[in-house]
């Protein structure tokens, strides 16, 4: 490569992870600093270049397209045409590992291991697909997916101390453990400050402009209420509808049925400054927003003035502990926050994130988890 002539070779493989950035495949910085281990591993010789960016640069076959082209513009075109007619040519086999059965008597069978690798393939793709784009035989398949999902509140400091490893000393349980010794010495007991669950509103908008992705995000919003964690969740419309009894149900199915018999403006205007405002002077000031992570689903559309919104999210910000709003569309390519309700809202938003997929979902779990 003779660009690295010029540059460090960590510098040319940094720059090149981040072009496949930017061409739409979605490298994280955890991605990248894999690829660069992968390449002090396997060389910086051609091959293993593009093999090492290829494993730990793409997330789902997807991406594969983009990478090549990257790869192609980066490096040069020749380089990946020819690799590609060298893989037609040979394609990848298991021809000289013969595969052992179970109990390392025999082959397995190829045909039931093509088939489990097919199925993972796409549960993958589907993974990373736009869930306005799905069909319906994809949104049934979608549907059991939310199982996998594993959502867990925030925590907090509580008033009380619990034993614990390290810390400060306790002395009370200390000198019980003497006395239980007879006055002998006793190992140290330790304390710390425990933590209990800290409550958790969704705000959930149903709009029309959100109807492609409503079912969805109420399924979400089930996964954690059906948990029985300290969760309340709202739909936002032309009006504020609390739906949180209707989602404790344990079947998703039963659920979303329940919640479709409460909201009565199912794909209708959008009113999100309304909304929020009865949110916050009926529930929010008396306590529920009060140290809460509220997350906001919504694509920012306002049919009243967006400085009416900014003003309720102001207050918003003030009583909750995290705000976290995410937006459909934000994970995009091209998409810019240039909506005016978005405009409004960012300056009291903690964390924008994406909403599209259901690999964004696993991202917004552990971005509450962590909140």
């Amino acid at each position: 490569m003779s660009t690295a002539t010029a540059h460090a070779p960590d510098e040319v493989l940094l720059a090149f992870a981040r072009a496949v950035r930017a061409a739409g495949v979605a490298v994280t910085a955890d991605r990248e600093r894999t690829y660069l281990e992968a390449a002090a591993q396997v060389g910086l010789a051609e091959a293993q270049t593009y093999w090492a960016g290829r494993a730990t640069l793409c997330g789902s076959p997807a991406d594969l397209e983009r990478y090549d082209q990257v790869y192609a513009a980066w490096f040069g075109l020749d380089r990946v045409s020819r690799r590609s007619a060298r893989d037609r040519d040979h394609p990848l086999t298991q021809a000289s590992v013969e595969p052992a059965g179970t109990d390392g008597t025999g082959p397995v069978d190829v045909e039931e291991d093509e088939t489990v690798r097919a199925r993972a393939s796409a549960t993958e793709v589907l993974r990373h697909r736009d869930l306005a784009s799905l069909s319906a035989a994809e949104r049934a398949r979608l549907a059991t997916l939310f199982a996998s999902l594993r959502p867990r509140a925030p925590r907090r400091a509580a008033a009380r101390r619990a034993p614990a490893r390290r810390g400060a000393v306790d002395a009370r349980r200390t000198l019980r453990a003497q006395l239980r010794r007879f006055g002998e010495p006793a190992p140290l007991q330790w304390r710390r400050r425990a933590t209990r669950p800290r409550r958790l509103v969704l705000l959930v908008d149903v709009s029309g402009s959100m109807s492609g992705y409503a079912d969805a995000l109420l399924r979400l919003a089930h996964a954690y209420a059906a948990q029985g964690l300290p969760v309340e969740v709202f739909t936002l419309g032309t009006r504020l509808t609390h739906v949180t009894r209707a989602l404790r149900q344990r079947d998703p199915e039963r659920a979303l049925v329940a919640c479709g018999a409460v909201v009565p403006d199912w794909s209708g205007g959008t009113r999100l400054a309304q909304g929020l405002g009865a949110f916050l002077d009926r529930w929010g000031r008396r306590g529920m927003a009060r140290g809460a992570v509220v997350v906001v689903f919504s694509d920012g559309w306002e049919r009243e003035a967006p400085q009416a919104l900014g003003e309720q999210m102001r207050r918003l910000r003030g009583l909750a502990h995290r705000v976290v709003w995410v937006n459909p569309h934000r994970g995009k390519p091209g998409y810019l926050p240039v909506q005016q309700g978005i405009v409004a809202a960012l300056p009291y938003i903690d964390d924008f994130l994406a909403g599209h997929s259901m690999a964004t979902f696993e991202e917004l779990v552990e971005v509450v988890a962590h909140a």
